[in-house]
């Protein structure tokens, strides 16, 4: 098999800057802009010099068959020829991050009324969500760059990955927060690291402070700033696992959370890689957006039929998803209409309702996110987008006992009986 380019152009370096060591980021040659095309050095870049566009990886894939991936590590380690991190990454202190579970999920097949569901859980990773597959990819990005200092802005998972990976790394680390973010997020990150900054302001406000902070200080690794390309790969191994775990095949439906769309996006990216590599059939496949109403602005655009995306001010209990100015949202509207899937939006009530179904139905306890992306699951199907007859996947990206006031008061003690049998006759239970 021949190697695989993944993107085109020439390749320039930016002044002043030393080039990272040979093999630094594996079979990746380049940084590739999302808009002209135009390629810088590998470096901590982040838009085009050109354009401004954001730039992504580009690699040179080497022939990789099944049989060496399947042979690797149960972690996101197993597709490192396909991500860009050095051969020896399984070397380097890290918190090795993925390989979850594919569920089965018959109980809520029922309950939505679709033939064949899958759960692609992530709430089992190293700090319960999905973003330590992309912290992962940050952290290793930011050893081979020198980096003093492991930052990122974030609505709460995000800092929870980094603290822990920085913890685990022996790397400084400095996580920023909205000071209104939940507080089992923030004592999930508060445990890691003793530079947990909670910022008055929205996340778009925290995200801006760090790009400030990024452009001002040296040895910074912000790992959704400066950093960004790298760590934004990481969420390739979703879609890698889904299609692995399903017995290397693509689904016919994918329906994944949008905050900033990064996630979206590389899911995407990784079904082209591995078709364009014949590890599986070329096929077609739909892919639909979750957001919630209270920040819906990529919902919002899709639904006038219109490219560009108008910022919002959040105002959600998913406040994972509270993104008012997603950076990758006009690249998920071009994914789901190339696909011909959708972005939907549901209420917060809708929201809380999803949360106790996959609950109730298949043991899963999800946060906001996850109730998120199952409404709109059940939205899709009661509306005849999502077609019930084909094999459908719902990823599902952090655990519930991060956002328990959601859900607080919806469930609770059925009956408060005193210990007697009789009381327990008497409640109905039985």
């Amino acid at each position: 098999m021949s190697a695989v380019v993944t993107e085109p152009g020439t390749t320039e370096g930016q002044a002043g800057q030393a080039g990272p060591r040979e093999g630094a980021f594996g079979n990746a040659v380049a940084l590739a802009c999302r808009e002209c095309g135009h390629r810088v050095a590998l470096g901590p870049f982040y838009a085009c010099p050109e354009c401004f566009g954001p730039l992504e990886v580009a690699y040179e894939f080497p022939a990789v068959t099944r049989e060496q991936i399947e042979a690797g590590p149960r972690n996101i380690w197993r597709y490192k020829a396909l991500l860009p991190v050095p051969t020896d990454i399984e070397t380097s202190p890290n918190t090795e991050p993925g390989f979850t579970r594919l569920l089965r999920a018959d109980n809520l097949a029922r309950e939505l009324g679709i033939d064949r569901l899958w759960v692609k859980d992530d709430s089992t990773n190293p700090t319960n969500s999905f973003k330590d597959r992309v912290v992962a990819c940050a952290l290793s990005a930011a050893r081979e760059l020198d980096a003093k200092v492991f930052a990122c802005p974030s609505t709460g998972n995000l800092a929870n990955a980094v603290a822990a990976a920085g913890a685990r790394a022996g790397i400084r680390t400095v996580v920023f927060i909205p000071s209104n973010l939940e507080q089992p997020k923030q004592v999930n990150s508060a445990v890691f690291t003793e530079n947990l900054v909670a910022v008055d302001g929205n996340y778009d406000d925290v995200n801006k402070l760090a790009s400030e902070i990024a452009g001002e200080e040296d040895g910074w690794a912000f790992v959704n700033v400066n950093v960004r390309p790298y760590y934004a790969e990481g969420s390739k191994t979703l879609g890698y696992e889904i299609a692995e775990q399903l017995g290397w095949r693509l689904p016919d439906q994918v329906v994944i959370p949008v905050a900033s769309g990064s996630q979206l996006t590389k899911v995407d990216k990784a079904f082209q890689e591995l078709i364009r590599l014949g590890l599986v059939e070329d096929k077609p496949y739909t892919v639909f957006g979750a957001q919630a109403e209270g920040c819906g602005p990529v919902a919002t655009a899709f639904k006038a039929g219109v490219d560009a995306i108008r910022p919002v001010k959040p105002d959600t209990i998913a406040k994972s998803l509270a993104i008012g100015n997603p950076a990758d949202g006009i690249y998920v509207l071009d994914i789901t209409r190339r696909t011909g899937g959708a972005v939907e939006e549901v209420t917060d009530d809708e929201i809380r309702a999803g949360i106790v179904l996959l609950a109730r139905t298949e043991g899963i306890f999800t946060e906001t996110a996850g109730g998120t992306t199952l409404a709109v699951t059940k939205k899709l199907v009661e509306s005849g987008r999502l077609d019930p007859a084909k094999e459908t996947v719902v990823i599902n990206t952090g655990h519930g006992l991060k956002t328990l006031d959601a859900v607080s008061g919806r469930v609770g003690a059925a009956a408060t009986i005193a210990p007697s049998y009789d009381a327990f006759k008497a409640a109905g239970i039985a």
